[in-house]
């Protein structure tokens, strides 16, 4: 387990420190992201949910539930976030500046793929699916398929 109130106190910096930034250069964006988001997202998810983390750059997926789920996390600090193969399950979240999350996207990956089916691949190797639509997808997953939180209780996590 983390500790939630240090890790929220630096994430609230890192988000201090970007809008310091931005403030020092209107028009450029300090906008945390690739490994730097993923890396955080992992944590926050893993504890939150209690996974079992994988190395780093894991293929296919980055954690492994309880029960021997192997989970794909995604993320974002933008309005979508891409996928090159179909994950067994997947939770998707948007990191807030306050070092919480919103839980975007919690169940099979199946659900997802299916966005998919009959489109070309991208050059880029990588389906994109925006948020708003995960939104939506999330709405329809069964509490049964979704995996819980474990560490609600104890920290502020959205």
């Amino acid at each position: 387990m983390i500790d939630h109130q240090k890790f929220q106190s630096l994430v609230q910096q890192l988000y201090t420190t970007v809008k310091a930034l931005e403030d020092m250069f209107p028009g450029r964006h300090f906008t945390p992201d690739g490994h730097l988001v993923g890396s955080l997202g992992e944590c926050l998810v893993a504890d939150a949910y209690g996974l079992t983390l994988q190395p780093a750059s894991n293929k296919g997926y980055d954690a492994i539930s309880a029960s021997g789920r192997e989970v794909e996390i995604k993320a974002t600090q933008a309005d979508s976030v891409g996928f090159r193969s179909q994950p067994t399950h997947a939770i998707i979240i948007k990191i807030l500046a306050d070092g919480t999350f919103e839980e975007i996207f919690n169940g099979s990956g199946h659900h997802i793929w299916q966005q998919f089916a009959g489109k070309t691949l991208p050059s880029n190797g990588q389906f994109q699916i925006s948020l708003t639509k995960l939104r939506k997808l999330n709405e329809s997953i069964a509490s049964t398929e979704r995996l819980p939180r474990i560490a609600a209780e104890k920290s502020t996590i959205t």
